[in-house]
């Protein structure tokens, strides 16, 4: 039997030189691995979570899509990136349908700062969702090959189990050290399959459930826009120190701290004031935006059914007719009832002037 032996290069691999896909591994029905290696044989020096930009001979011209690298610098013979054919893509879903081993690339990077060797720490949150999980993958396994594995709590979100990428190599390790705990949630269970994990869209139950000891964790956060402003938001309302909290970004991944954007997020502010009024019942009250709508409708004699009093049960909803309200909730409301103008008034903080059906 032939034994393949490739001995390292002289040096580590610069983007000069092109990538040669080297093997392609089916993770889900729509996500792949890309293996490249350098054809002269350099090593690959990167940090884990960092991304490279390959330039893809697409019909109509090429274009330049940015991906994770999904494999650990701790195997430096080979990089690899795991694509999403998300719906409308161009460079994704070409390299799924025709990037196959012996083709070479041009690449640029690697690059950026969204590495927890950057941020050490004795406990990390890693939260993801779909192909977020990339960067989260790379550093767990740069972890584990470290041979000294730190205590990371691993929550991801899919849509189904069939949809958990990694799941079966990070089960593997999980089953192996205690230092590595695996929360996956999903929307749905796969058909004829029974699913013994989290179901629904991560929320701040869920993550006290998952992850107790959160607020003693540096979080690194990766997924869609609207899923990291959602985790932020959790964590906000949970009282955690957000300079602890560190995210990358499936439209535009950081090089270097001067493109970093400012998270402008929503902070309830105690010293800012707010007023609601309360239409049917014809009082208006002035508050503080750290006030819930609840609590202002209760200290002014006003009875606004309610149950879990955490965004959970949904007994609160009320409509909204004008005004804003920051609202991080736990599953009580759909997202056409918030589209409508309802809130929940237990987990809603008034922004200004805001006025509800009450």
């Amino acid at each position: 039997m032939a034994v393949l032996v490739k001995a390292f290069g002289d040096r580590p691999w610069k983007d000069d030189e092109p990538l040669e896909c080297a093997m392609v591994v089916p993770e889900t029905s729509d996500t792949a691995t890309f293996t490249f290696r350098a054809p002269s044989g350099s090593w690959f020096d990167y940090q884990p979570g960092q991304f490279v930009t390959l330039d893809l001979p697409v019909p109509g011209g090429n274009v330049q899509r940015t991906y994770t690298i999904s494999s650990s610098p701790s195997r430096p013979l080979s990089i690899s990136v795991t694509v999403k054919a998300q719906p409308g893509s161009v460079g994704g879903r070409w390299m799924i349908d025709h990037l196959r081993p012996g083709m070479r690339l041009k690449a640029f990077g690697p690059a950026g700062i969204f590495s927890f060797v950057q941020h050490e720490a004795p406990k990390y949150l890693f939260i993801s969702a779909g192909s977020g999980i990339t960067p989260m993958m790379s550093m767990t396994t740069w972890a584990w090959d470290s041979g000294e594995m730190p205590d990371i709590v691993f929550v991801h979100a899919a849509r189904a189990p069939a949809d958990i990428i990694f799941r079966q190599r990070l089960e593997g390790m999980a089953d192996r050290v205690p230092g590595l705990q695996l929360r996956f949630t999903v929307e749905e269970a796969d058909p004829f399959r029974t699913w013994h994990g989290y179901r629904g869209r991560l929320n701040q139950i869920m993550l006290g459930l998952m992850a107790p000891d959160y607020l003693e964790r540096e979080v690194f956060c990766c997924g869609p826009e609207p899923f990291m402003q959602a985790v932020r938001d959790m964590l906000i309302a949970l009282g955690f120190d957000m300079e602890r909290y560190h995210q990358e970004s499936f439209g535009a991944p950081i090089r270097n701290e001067a493109e970093a954007p400012v998270l402008d997020d929503v902070v309830p502010d105690e010293e800012s004031a707010a007023q609601i009024t309360f239409e049917s019942s014809g009082v208006v009250a002035k508050c503080a935006e750290t006030d819930t709508v609840l609590a202002v409708a209760k200290a002014n004699g006003l009875n606004i059914p309610s149950g879990c009093t955490f965004g959970l049960c949904g007994t609160c909803k009320i409509r909204k007719t004008a005004g804003e309200v920051h609202m991080v909730h736990n599953g009580g409301i759909t997202d056409e009832d918030i589209e409508e103008g309802y809130i929940l008034a237990c987990c809603s903080h008034p922004i200004g002037a805001v006025s509800v059906e009450v």
